[in-house]
């Protein structure tokens, strides 16, 4: 299995990464996209797809065979079962969703960090395939492998914002990305009514976050995107979304030979 963090080795090393973001529950979707050669890691969307725990160790799996890394965005209700689970199957950097406050990001980390007898984690040496699933992987290797796992935390809440400068220092957030849509939901509005002041807030985000030695994250669709992005400091791009990808081609190539057709 692939050992190194690939994330974790751009980010020591202050480069930037490039992902994107896959929903169906079926590594064939992540060979394809691995195979590709272009992206650092893939990011699974758990939060929003079904899936059981045998996928999770698939997904690691054929994603090693092409050295790509491998993130899950979890659901914060069962947020540490479903990350420590990934973690043991062999992903590689997690995405918390929904946090508010400073104590619920401390709780996090201290739930996916390694047990090694100094109060910093939680999470023991379960024998699974991250350690060979025999053992194979000496418990302080494996500790090590445990505490540079990558963790992202999403900023979408008005709460998370107003304790944003705090959380920025809690040893052990790696990198932040804003969420424009639950943001908006939290402060009791629409996004599509409030753009500008929306991506004002995105943008102070960003500024807090590299003040504080914070890497943001950002999730983009096109080249126009990335330049006004890396205007701002950003060196991490999620780019294109598997279900947005579909749905414009459906709506774009699909609806014109329909259009076509209809015409004869």
């Amino acid at each position: 299995m692939m050992k190194e963090n690939k994330l974790r080795r751009l980010l020591t090393e202050g480069k930037g990464s490039v992902a994107t973001r896959i929903l169906s529950p079926s590594p064939t979707i992540f060979e394809e996209a691995a195979a590709t050669g272009i992206f650092d890691y893939l990011e699974f969307l758990a939060e929003y797809s079904p899936y059981d725990l045998d996928l999770l160790a698939n997904i690691a799996r054929t994603c090693e065979l092409y050295d790509t890394g491998t993130l899950i965005k979890v659901d914060l209700q069962n947020r540490h079962f479903v990350a420590q689970k990934a973690m043991a199957a062999g992903f590689q950097a997690i995405l918390f969703t929904d946090h508010k406050t400073v104590d619920e990001v401390k709780e996090s980390i201290y739930m996916t960090m390694p047990d090694t007898g100094d109060g910093r984690g939680r999470m023991g040496y379960p024998n699974n395939r991250w350690i060979g699933c025999r053992g194979h992987v000496p418990q302080m290797e494996y500790a090590k492998m445990c505490a540079d796992t990558v963790r992202i935390f999403m900023v979408e809440k008005k709460d998370t914002m107003e304790n944003f400068e705090a959380i920025c220092k809690v040893p052990g957030v790696d990198m932040v990305q804003f969420g424009p849509s639950d943001f908006s939901m939290s402060c009791g509005f629409d996004f599509k009514d409030h753009k500008e002041e929306v991506r004002a807030i995105e943008r102070e985000m960003i500024r807090i976050a590299l003040a504080n030695g914070v890497q943001p994250r950002v999730e983009i669709d096109t080249l126009a995107q990335a330049e006004h992005y890396r205007e701002l400091g950003v060196k991490h791009f999620c780019v294109g979304d598997e279900v947005r990808v579909q749905k414009a081609y459906w709506n774009s190539t699909c609806k014109d030979v329909k259009n076509l057709k209809d015409a004869l």
